[in-house]
């Protein structure tokens, strides 16, 4: 049993799946990579099993506390009559940019070492009035403090509000830049698309070469379309129509599945 593990041994499965070497494959190398890059895309943004949550850790420098001091600059729109034209407008760029691989962002983490806290900090007074004693402090219990604190914090302080979008990748972070320190770490929380070079278990999925075929069945189809009625030696006569139909019939179907069976919760892809 063939276990394709990279896009060219995939091809030839593909191949092999729609009667190759018994029937010749009318589907350029060009449109056979385009077909199982759409697969592979379809894949990783709707299937859970083409993403993964990861933790990214990032250091602020001071070149972005700077940045986000400033503003993008957008001019109001010039046609059609206006009472008053050429307003412009700032958008502030409180942004850091995410590598491309990242497909949301849920949550950001604070986390620096603590120092600049001062002795009159809620969570010092809290932590000195439990571990005045080490010996006689459960640890239990303390886990449980630092939860309630947690929660108290997000309920006085608040979260830091966040913005994505994987085709700009730009996080912006509406957080006042005075808040910030160069030097400290923010930890993001996110999922990230799988690498197929790297993961090429990829290539092996069940509903990823169930996909592929039908996208690449299709293509199949559109080229034989365009010579439809043509009768080849033998009497054969090309029917291009029929294979796209029995191709879109799969993809549809595979799309339903993926969605209703593989997709993960859009509640739990956002911040």
């Amino acid at each position: 049993m063939s276990e394709p593990n990279s896009k060219a041994a995939l091809k030839e499965y593909i191949k092999r799946k729609l009667g190759a070497p018994v029937l010749e494959i009318n589907v350029d190398d060009d449109q056979f990579d385009d077909r199982i890059d759409e697969a592979l895309q379809y894949f990783r943004e709707f299937h859970y099993d083409g993403s993964i949550k990861t933790f990214l850790k990032h250091q602020i420098t001071q070149d972005e506390i700077d940045s986000f001091k400033t503003n993008e600059t957008h001019n109001a729109a010039t046609t059609g009559t206006h009472a008053i034209s050429g307003q412009t407008y700032g958008e502030g760029q409180n942004y850091i940019t995410l590598p491309e691989h990242v497909l949301s962002v849920i949550n950001i983490f604070p986390f620096n070492s603590g120092q600049t806290s001062s002795m009159f900090d809620i969570q010092y007074q809290l932590r000195l009035n439990d571990l005045y004693d080490l010996t006689s402090t459960s640890v239990l219990y303390y886990s449980q403090v630092q939860s309630h604190l947690s929660l108290l914090n997000d309920i006085l302080v608040g979260q830091i509000p966040i913005r994505y979008n994987m085709h700009s990748n730009r996080l912006y972070m509406d957080y006042s830049a005075s808040k910030l320190s160069a030097g400290e770490y923010i930890i993001i929380e996110c999922y990230r698309k799988l690498d197929p070079t790297d993961m090429t278990d990829i290539y092996n999925d069940m509903w990823l070469k169930k996909y592929s075929t039908a996208l690449v069945k299709y293509q199949w189809g559109e080229n034989l379309s365009k010579f439809q009625g043509v009768e080849l030696p033998g009497g054969i006569t090309l029917d291009g129509a029929q294979m796209k139909t029995e191709a879109q019939e799969e993809i549809t179907r595979l799309e339903e599945e993926s969605r209703l069976n593989f997709e993960m919760p859009v509640m739990d892809m956002m911040g």
